[in-house]
């Protein structure tokens, strides 16, 4: 329930139009929200002749493989299954906190990704060389290029090719990993090779593994650590002549361009964006209605100053967000300033998620892999209240504030007023989790305040988390009750302020404006002689100088 709340009050601040989002012209709606230190979000709304187009954006820090890492997911840890994004994040949780976007196109059964998938400088699929491909570099910088693999084994006789954990081709052999999953695939009439251990498999580098056992049939298990070697149809008689039990077997998988200064990579394409231009036609693998079609799609891309950025492009139809062709995807990639980009999957896989929930709205699929933005340091939820006012209305008389560590750290947690005044709430060694504080407030300075984390880890780095929130005397005590056949609505004014009252549906679309004006200090009322119905609320809104402050009435049952 804990871990429920602080999403709940992350993806709350994101919802919401927040004080301070910006507002494009007449065709545009953006709205931004911060996710965690140095990540933000935006969701930019445009209106089109084809109907609103939403556009997920998520721009982050170069990922310097310390605080900051940008790294792709296989699905359940193997190549042959597929995941949900949120799941696959939830997984990442006490490691770190994520915001991700669905990776590679994959053949839905068994969910094997199309192209590369390397992490941490190995291997566990190949590239598809008709396609681009993303590496990510140990400084962070973001390479797209088309890349193509030559992998092969060599026993007592010559060296011989090889295909990395993929499905069953007749007169083949392939190199199964742990990574491929739990085991080979069902076959019979073949060579198999176990091999209980090799090293990682980096690409452009001789790893040696020795063959511990010799069967006929699939499927075998795939030892830990380990990797299995299957022949088929002509290939399998020198498999069983030229690595028999007790042989060391040389295993080579060779990438051309040489990407063994890679940390990983991930498959996808087209090429986007290069040297800051957008790419119109790429010349890779794609048919006309995967790059012309308007659709849901998602991209990775590189800003000139080693920033990255997470896009999402909504689709699902005309009355929500009609999506975009690929090209239209490139140019909106060089309006926000991406030096180099790559598309990832399009259609019903593309999603975006942070820290386990979506971002995007369509119903989430399963995927085979997904491209994940960690953050290693202190995290803080926003405050359970935008605003609050310690007044005794017992309506946000309370602040609660949480936060998460991946590390055992000292903590320092503090709230800081407008006129610079400091409370500390705590000071001590924690251990990793979500931890929770809360403060009543009571004689706080009205005005805009800041809740901050900073935590030093066992590593010894220092990272600070902020969170802003307001303390607003001006609204409070609404009370509903009927009166005759509609319903009164009171409420105290401390200070005066514009206030607005309005009647709504439990899903926030607006019945009624009873009041909007500037009003005076003291006890107010307002009265709604509407229809008789359940689930209206109401919702008063009282801005002044010191901010602005909102009520909302519980749930009511009208009287027929």
């Amino acid at each position: 329930m804990l871990r429920k709340l602080f999403i709940a009050a992350a993806l709350a601040a994101i919802a919401a139009l927040p004080a301070g989002a910006s507002q494009g012209t007449s065709a545009q709606i953006v709205t931004q929200s911060l996710l965690m230190p140095g990540v933000s979000y935006e969701r930019d709304v445009e209106f089109t002749p084809h109907g609103p187009v939403v556009l997920d954006v998520v721009t982050a820090p170069r990922p310097d493989g310390t605080l900051y890492t940008l790294t792709p997911v296989l699905s359940n840890n193997a190549v042959v299954a597929t995941e949900k994004l949120t799941d696959m994040e939830k997984e990442l949780s006490a490691t770190s906190t994520v915001v991700g976007v669905n990776g590679d196109f994959f053949a839905a059964d068994p969910g094997k990704p199309s192209g590369i998938l390397m992490r941490g400088g190995a291997l566990d699929t190949a590239p598809l060389s008709s396609r681009s491909s993303l590496g990510i570099g140990a400084d962070g910088t973001l390479t797209v290029a088309q890349v193509s693999f030559d992998g092969s084994w060599h026993g007592t006789g010559q060296r011989r090719q090889l295909d990395l954990n993929a499905a069953p081709v007749k007169g083949h052999t392939t190199l199964y990993t742990s990574s491929w999953g739990p085991e080979t695939p069902v076959e019979s009439g073949v060579v198999v090779d176990v091999l209980p251990a090799i090293p990682p498999l980096l690409p452009n580098h001789i790893v040696t593994g020795v063959v511990a056992q010799v069967l006929d049939h699939g499927p075998v298990p795939i030892p830990p650590g380990g990797a299995v070697l299957v022949a088929r149809g002509g290939q399998a008689p020198y498999l069983t002549a030229e690595a028999p039990v007790g042989t060391t077997v040389e295993l080579r998988p060779t990438l051309t361009p040489n990407w063994n200064g890679m940390v990983s990579a991930i498959g996808g394409g087209p090429l986007l964006v290069s040297a800051g231009k957008p790419v119109f036609r790429a010349r890779e693998s794609f048919g006309d209605a995967v790059l012309n079609r308007r659709s849901a799609r998602s991209a990775v891309a590189q800003l000139s100053d080693g920033r990255i950025l997470l896009v999402t492009v909504e689709g699902g139809g005309p009355a929500y967000s009609a999506g975009m062709t690929n090209y239209e995807l490139a140019v909106a990639l060089v309006r926000l300033g991406a030096r180099t980009a790559m598309g990832l999957g399009t259609g019903t896989s593309a999603a975006m998620a942070f820290d386990g929930t979506l971002l995007t709205r369509a119903t989430e699929q399963p995927i085979a892999d997904a491209l994940m933005l960690s953050y290693s340091g202190a995290y803080a939820a926003p405050p359970a209240s935008t605003t609050l006012s310690p007044n005794g209305d017992g309506v946000d008389d309370v602040q609660t504030f949480s936060y998460k560590l991946v590390r055992p750290s000292q903590v320092t947690a503090t709230v800081v007023g407008p006129d610079h005044s400091t409370l500390t709430l705590a000071q001590d060694a924690e251990q990793p989790g979500v931890h929770t504080l809360q403060w009543d407030g009571k004689t706080a300075v009205e005005g805009s305040w800041h809740f901050s984390v900073t935590a030093i880890d066992d590593l010894g780095h220092t990272t600070t988390a902020d969170r802003q929130f307001a303390v607003n005397l001006t609204l409070g005590f609404l009370q509903v009750t009927p009166k005759g056949a509609g319903v009164t609505a009171t409420f105290q004014l401390a200070h005066a302020a514009n206030v607005t009252v309005t009647v709504e549906k439990s899903n926030g679309i607006v019945l009624a404006t009873l009041l909007s004006k500037k009003l005076d200090p003291g006890s107010q009322s307002v009265t709604w002689a509407g229809p008789a119905g359940s689930g209206y609320r109401v919702r008063v809104v009282a801005t002044n100088a010191i901010g602005q402050a909102t009520l909302l009435s519980p749930l009511m049952s009208r009287r027929s």
